[in-house]
């Protein structure tokens, strides 16, 4: 059994864009811009916007928060919005989700431009996704998935088996798409599926993004599949996945953790997207 480190890879991919971004600066141009925007006190908000900032001031990514008040208004959200949309020193947007229930995060995530929708969560950049177009935002963490499997030796994703538990905008659609594009016969399922330990038996790879914990047991899954674990999840006080790992990893020949796994990535291709935003800008 190996474990997927998310942590040791998203390292890796942080100091090649610290390399990057260094000698872009060293020849005089302006480091990349990522605003973050978040409202009200949500201590789980909080502590991921503060992970996202450790990380930009690790690269050398100019950051900036903007923190407005649990009850702002939809329009005063969109107008901080839309002075960020016209700031060339910002590159990469992103509002901290979930919002409070007041207001509407679809509008809200629409309004950012879609060159500065690192997150990739428009319409636009998700439809790219879909038709397998590289020009786009990928959303972050099924593009840390990706990068993460791509990591495995000896393993060919093009014919392989592949089930997606969960059917987010955020994980479960777009992760099935970029698995179809790369030749992966992939079925989507949720918690209500018929069959579903049948269908996760067949599975060369399943991916686990559905916020149950625990919910993928050792006998669901067959001997050597490669899981992944989107899930988070507080349990007792401690952390877990979708996924029974203490169990599960006892058969799986690839599996990631939780907390240390698909995480990390999501920052790491934050950044990655905060970048690419800013070369498509023409700052290269």
């Amino acid at each position: 059994m190996g474990i997927l480190d998310g942590k040791k890879c998203s390292e890796e991919i942080l100091e090649k864009i610290k390399i990057e971004i260094d000698k872009m600066v060293k020849s005089g141009k302006r480091a990349p811009g990522l605003a973050v925007v978040i409202v009200g006190e949500n201590p789980a908000s909080k502590v991921y916007v503060n992970s996202k900032i450790k990380a930009c001031n690790k690269v050398g990514i100019c950051n900036k928060e903007i923190s407005l008040p649990e009850d702002v208004t939809q329009e005063e959200l969109l107008q901080n919005i839309q002075k960020l949309n016209e700031d060339e020193n910002i590159d990469g947007i992103l509002v901290q989700l979930p919002l409070p229930k007041h207001l509407d995060e679809e509008e809200v995530c629409n309004a950012i431009r879609e060159d500065k929708d690192v997150d990739g969560f428009k319409p636009e950049n998700l439809g790219k996704v879909v038709l397998g177009k590289e020009d786009g935002m990928i959303p972050c963490t099924p593009q840390g998935i990706m990068y993460l499997l791509d990591t495995i030796k000896d393993f060919e994703l093009y014919g392989a088996n592949a089930v997606v538990i969960g059917r987010s905008n955020i994980v479960g659609k777009p992760i099935s798409s970029l698995l179809i594009n790369r030749g992966a016969t992939t079925t989507i399922c949720n918690s209500k599926t018929k069959n579903i330990d049948e269908i996760l038996k067949k599975a060369d790879i399943i991916i686990a993004a559905l916020g149950q914990p625990k919910f993928l047991k050792e006998n669901m899954v067959k001997e050597n599949a490669i899981i992944i674990d989107v899930g988070i999840n507080r349990v007792d006080g401690k952390l877990c996945g979708d996924v029974d790992f203490e169990n599960v990893s006892k058969k799986a020949s690839h599996i990631t953790p939780v907390p240390g796994g698909v995480g990390p990535m999501t920052i790491a291709m934050l950044l990655t997207n905060t970048l690419k935003a800013y070369k498509k800008g023409g700052e290269e």
